[in-house]
């Protein structure tokens, strides 16, 4: 039974994300609502000026209406269902604000810094409320190990960690044609699994409607992209996926799952650290996918080949929990 849930909420989050785009995209379009291409870019990148943005809502939409049809249909929605999301919708709303900051009012860094920090502190502030008042463990373990630590009300700072890194972490992921959007369903696939083998069938069916909606929006956003995710979408997904590995705790997993989002993060902080300290440069540009870009990679090739590197970090994963 829960097989044939899994696959009815994978083909109707999918289904959604397909059927709003042609709705969305033109819309979109009209509001003028497009990307705008920062200078300091690639050259290459420049020509995708105008892109319709703000995608990110078509896999926000998908997502909510499919989870809560098939856990009213066919299961009972639980806290864990309501505080994926509480989160999802949270810092969505957090990467639409700054989306429409960029878009409408001209601003191309969107919301400032600190606003975007003081909001996603405050929505894990929340989470973490709501998730102690449920008894949830706040104890953490060590992947392939019998290892583990109770971190007691110091888990609200390891909330307020995760929630605003993977936030960040897939948010600067989303660089180029596909990228964000294939990796993301490949980590929130793995999530699915490892839920799925702990029943935490809820947060299974959560896990495998992200899949879907982001499959779907990647018909329309790969190479050549006719519609961007926007902050909408990115900050969103690294909310949810950071929420999951906390409600399935595997906290520490997350690091490895999300492979491909910590060595994008990495790379951004590599970098400044090296020029603020030698005025040098490891990486020709960061975020990661733009140095391979300027080494001479196609978009596309930079694309599958972080995709193949995900798909390596979920196996690890997946191997790591199951089998050690």
């Amino acid at each position: 039974m829960i097989e044939q849930v899994i696959l009815i909420t994978i083909i109707m989050a999918f289904l959604i994300s397909v059927l709003l785009s042609p709705i969305f995209i033109p819309f979109l379009r009209r509001l003028k609502f497009g990307q705008s291409i920062r200078e300091e870019g690639p050259q290459s990148h420049q020509k995708k000026s105008g892109t319709p943005t703000m995608g990110g809502l078509m896999i926000l939409l998908a997502t909510i209406v499919t989870t809560l049809i098939v856990t009213y249909q066919f299961s009972t929605p639980s806290i864990e269902v309501l505080l994926l999301l509480f989160v999802t919708i949270g810092y969505g709303i957090l990467g639409f604000l700054d989306d429409y900051i960029k878009v409408a009012m001209k601003r191309n860094l969107g919301l400032t810094s600190k606003q975007k920090l003081v909001g996603q502190i405050l929505i894990a502030i929340i989470f973490f409320i709501i998730f102690i008042q449920y008894d949830f463990s706040t104890v953490v373990g060590i992947p392939g190990t019998d290892l583990s630590f109770d971190l007691g009300w110091f888990y609200l700072v390891f909330i307020v960690f995760m929630l605003v890194g993977g936030s960040n972490a897939v948010n600067l992921t989303d660089g180029l044609d596909g990228l964000l959007a294939g990796t993301a369903a490949i980590s929130f696939g793995a999530f699915a699994v490892l839920a799925w083998g702990q029943g935490q069938f809820n947060v299974a069916i959560f896990s495998v409607a992200v899949v879907g909606a982001v499959l779907g929006f990647l018909v329309f956003n790969a190479h050549p992209a006719k519609v961007f995710m926007g902050d909408t979408g990115s900050l969103a997904l690294g909310g949810a996926i950071a929420a999951i590995a906390i409600l399935t705790k595997l906290e520490i997993l997350l690091v490895i799952i999300g492979g491909v989002f910590v060595l994008e993060t990495l790379s951004v902080i590599i970098q400044v650290i090296s020029f603020k300290t030698t005025g040098k440069r490891v990486f020709k540009m960061s975020p990661l996918h733009h140095h391979y870009e300027l080494v001479g990679w196609s978009e596309w090739r930079v694309v599958v080949t972080f995709w193949t590197v995900g798909l390596l970090f979920a196996a690890i994963g997946i191997y790591i929990e199951v089998w050690m």
